[in-house]
């Protein structure tokens, strides 16, 4: 058989992150093991049975089996506006200002390469969602790094970023709540990336992919909520993680006009939009009851509390998430993120992302998942707590 070698391209994209942390599991796993996996990000609980049963029954309409329209049914694009108007007081033109994304991810990937030249400049957040370099390198970009640090709750500080990094930069990536510190931004904030925006002309690519998961009483802000914003950029919402579709593959992207359409001329040639079925199960989810959301994020809420309280009381001193369905944990002193994630899973069962794997500024620290159940989270505590690595005698201090 002749063996075709890889574009130069697709062998410059960087290593999937998590494929090596499946790969340690499954090994632990393959030796007869129960592991507690909280390193991962795909939600646990089924999508709701009223989005479920949209799907049956868009399913059997034989008008459902043709092509979708290029650019995906304009009903859901309404869905899309009136879930932000209801949502985050945010009015949309859903012809001009929504596109259908294949999830967040796909939209997320594909903008780099919708407004970028090789060797224009993209500012990405470390830590950050790993993906973001994928797009960056399909696009043949280059990144400068915008650090996250517990100084600065862990949202970029502007002042410390060189003017000539702003005056070359052509796009930015941020992503509030973040994954993977669960930090918030606030308007503030959201302000000033608005005139830092405009003052270099640059595009703001906002993932809001957590934007339903905000704890104590706290609902996360819409970029698009500060004035300005839809002038600079676009956000990424997936349905994912609202409505528990991670499968489903659906999002939309909002805001910017000549954004949209780039990525709505990209798309045409890839793509013939998703089967329309889903479309009315997410035009269902956006539109219908948001009781469902809200016990979703009760849900979460009670699991941090029950993972922080456990892991303070075993002496692990760790700061509590405001949202995302993450905790970003400092390692004990003695470890690297690598060395302590792959520490308990061999002696605990316990397997967490180092934070390396999402960027320099990740190191030192490990991500945690707040996606099993409230029993199994106590557990890894009860076992991470029985390795005695933070009592005052140990050796290893936070």
């Amino acid at each position: 058989m002749v063996q075709f070698e890889k574009s130069r391209l697709l062998q410059e994209l960087p290593k999937q992150f998590f494929a090596s942390l499946v790969e340690k599991v499954n090994k632990i796993t393959a030796q007869g093991h129960d592991v507690i996996n909280l390193g991962q990000g795909n939600p646990d609980q089924p999508t709701p049975g009223h989005i479920v049963q949209k799907l049956q029954t868009a399913a059997e309409n034989s008008m459902n089996h043709k092509y979708s329209p290029f650019r995906g049914h304009q009903y859901l694009k309404e869905a899309a506006a009136l879930f932000y108007e209801r949502e985050y007081g945010v009015k949309l033109d859903a012809k001009a200002e929504v596109a259908i994304l294949f999830g967040g991810k796909a939209g997320l990937v594909e903008l780099p390469q919708c407004l970028l030249n090789p060797g224009d400049t993209i500012l990405v957040p470390d830590p950050g969602y790993p993906d973001y370099l994928s797009g960056v390198t399909l696009a043949q970009a280059k990144t400068e790094i915008m650090p996250l640090t517990q100084e600065n709750d862990f949202l970029p500080n502007y002042r410390e970023i060189d003017n000539e990094i702003f005056e070359k930069a052509k796009m930015m990536f941020l992503n509030y709540p973040n994954n993977p510190t669960g930090a918030s931004a606030t308007e503030e904030f959201f302000e000033e990336t608005v005139r830092r925006a405009k003052e270099h002309s640059i595009c703001v690519v906002h993932d809001f992919a957590y934007g339903a998961i905000g704890f104590d009483g706290k609902k996360p802000v819409s970029f698009l909520q500060v004035e300005g914003a839809k002038e600079v950029g676009v956000e990424i919402y997936t349905l994912s993680k609202t409505y528990n579709m991670a499968g489903w593959r659906v999002g939309f992207a909002v805001g910017n006009e000549s954004i949209i359409e780039a990525i709505e001329l990209f798309q045409d040639h890839l793509y013939v939009s998703l089967f329309p079925a889903i479309q009315e199960a997410a035009e269902c989810a956006l539109l219908n009851s948001q009781n469902c959301v809200n016990e979703l994020v009760n849900l979460y809420e009670s699991r941090r509390n029950v993972l922080i309280e456990g892991l303070r009381s075993i002496g692990w001193e760790v700061n509590s998430p405001d949202a995302s369905f993450f905790a970003w944990l400092k390692v004990p002193k003695g470890f690297t993120s690598e060395s302590f994630a792959d520490h308990l899973l061999t002696h605990a069962h316990v397997a967490v992302a180092p934070g390396n794997g999402f960027g320099e500024f990740g190191e030192g620290y490990v991500r945690v998942g707040l996606l099993t159940s409230e029993e199994r989270l106590q557990e890894a505590v009860d076992r991470i707590g029985a390795l005695n690595l933070f009592e005052k005698n140990s050796q290893f201090k936070v």
